[in-house]
C-alpha cells in the first residue's frame, strides 16, 4: 500500500451554526449522569456569556482540533465567545497552522499496523493520520517566520500573532484559529510552545544562527496572561481537557497576589474531560479542589467527564443559537500589549 492509500478520506471539521442542539441540551438537563453534566455547563457557559462584565477563557489540551473541532474555536473567536485562549502547541500549531498551510488530517484506524504507518511516514494520533512530511513543511514555515523576526525573547502570544499576520496573506485555507485570534484581537498563549512544531521550527532557526537567533519565554507568557486576569477581573473558564493550559490559567489568581494586584478567583469554571481524580491529580485537580488554593470560585463550575468531541459541539452550539455573544463588549486584549514585534529590514 501507498501512503495515497491511507490518506483518502480527510477529516471534516464540524460547523456550529448548521444545526440546533438546544432542545436535546435542555432535554438532556432533565436527565442525570452525564447528560445533565452537559446541560449544566451549557447554562454556565451562556451565564457567562451574559455576564457584561465577564471576559471568557478557552483553553485546549489533547487533539480535538485534528479530529474535527477546529471549526469550533474559530466560530467561538469570531462571534465573541472568547477574549483570550491557552492551548498547548500541538493544537495551535501541528494542528491548526498545518491546516492553514494547505495540508490536511485523514480519517484512519487506530489497528493499523504502526510499523507500516512509520515507514510511509504517516503519523497517527488515534484514528487520525499527518503526512509527516507535510508536518515538517510546518516546521519550517515556523523558522521562516523566526527567521524574519529581530533577535529578542518572545512571548509564545508574541510569536503567535506573528503566525497570524503570516498567514494574512499566505493561508491556503480560510477558517484557522490562529488567523481569527490575530484579525479579532484575542491573544492565544501557550505555554509549552517548543513541545510542538513550532520547537523543531525554532530549534533548526536556533542552530542555525545561534548567536543571532530569538526565544520563546514563558515567564513572560505568564506575566502577559495574569494582565488580562487583572484587567478584566471576573473571568469565566472554558476548559477542554486539562494540563499545563488549565492550570496556566487558573494561577493567573496567584500570579496576581504575588504582584500585589488582589483579584477575584474565576468565577465561572467548566472542565470538560476523561482524567480521572482518584490519583490526586484529574489533569491538574477538580474545579472544586482548585478552591482550596484560591484559583476557581464553586458557585458556578462544572466537571464534564467526557470525550470532548461528543460534548463541545452540542455545548458551543447550545450558546452560539443562545445569542448573549451578541450583546457582549469585545475585550481585545491584544491590545493590552503595545509594543508590536520589530522586522529585521
Amino acid at each position: 500500500m501507498k501512503k495515497k492509500d491511507f490518506l483518502k478520506k480527510p477529516v471534516q471539521h464540524i460547523d456550529i451554526k448548521s444545526f440546533d442542539a438546544v432542545g436535546i441540551v435542555d432535554a438532556m438537563k432533565k436527565m442525570s449522569f452525564t447528560a445533565r453534566d452537559l446541560g449544566d455547563a451549557a447554562d454556565i457557559y451562556d451565564r457567562m456569556l451574559k455576564d457584561r462584565k465577564c471576559a471568557v477563557i478557552l483553553t485546549i489540551a489533547g487533539s480535538t482540533s485534528a479530529a474535527g473541532c477546529m471549526q469550533i474555536y474559530v466560530d467561538l473567536v469570531r462571534n465573541n465567545m472568547v477574549d483570550a485562549i491557552v492551548a498547548t502547541g500541538a493544537a495551535i500549531v501541528d494542528m491548526d497552522f498545518f491546516e492553514a498551510l494547505g495540508f490536511r488530517h485523514y480519517q484512519g484506524s487506530p489497528h493499523m499496523d504502526d510499523q507500516l504507518l512509520r515507514s510511509l511516514y504517516i503519523d497517527r494520533i488515534y484514528d487520525t493520520y499527518i503526512d509527516e512530511e507535510q508536518l515538517q513543511g510546518c516546521d519550517r514555515t515556523v523558522k521562516e517566520i523566526a527567521d524574519a523576526l529581530v533577535p529578542r525573547p518572545y512571548s509564545s502570544r508574541e510569536f503567535i500573532r506573528e503566525m497570524g499576520k503570516y498567514l494574512t496573506t499566505h493561508a491556503k485555507k480560510k477558517d484557522s484559529l490562529v488567523q481569527a485570534a490575530y484579525e479579532n484581537d484575542v491573544p492565544i498563549f501557550c505555554p509549552a510552545f517548543s513541545d510542538s512544531s513550532a520547537g523543531f521550527g525554532l530549534v533548526l532557526h536556533q542552530h542555525e544562527r545561534p548567536d543571532n537567533c530569538l526565544s520563546i519565554d514563558s515567564v513572560k507568557d505568564f506575566r502577559e496572561l495574569t494582565k488580562i486576569k487583572i484587567k478584566a477581573g471576573t473571568t469565566g473558564l472554558l476548559m477542554i481537557g486539562g494540563g499545563v493550559p488549565k492550570n496556566f490559567v487558573q494561577d493567573t489568581v496567584i500570579c496576581a497576589e504575588i504582584l500585589g494586584k488582589e483579584v477575584p478567583m474565576h468565577k465561572y469554571a467548566i472542565q470538560i474531560t476523561v482524567a480521572d481524580a482518584r490519583d490526586g491529580a484529574c489533569s491538574s485537580s477538580t474545579l472544586r479542589e482548585a478552591q482550596s488554593w484560591g484559583k476557581v470560585d464553586v458557585a458556578y463550575e462544572k466537571m464534564v467527564y467526557a470525550e470532548a468531541t461528543s460534548v463541545l459541539p452540542l455545548l458551543a452550539n447550545y450558546a452560539y443559537l443562545k445569542g448573549n455573544w451578541k450583546k457582549r463588549k469585545k475585550w481585545r486584549f491584544a491590545g493590552l500589549f503595545e509594543m508590536e514585534v520589530s522586522i529585521i529590514s
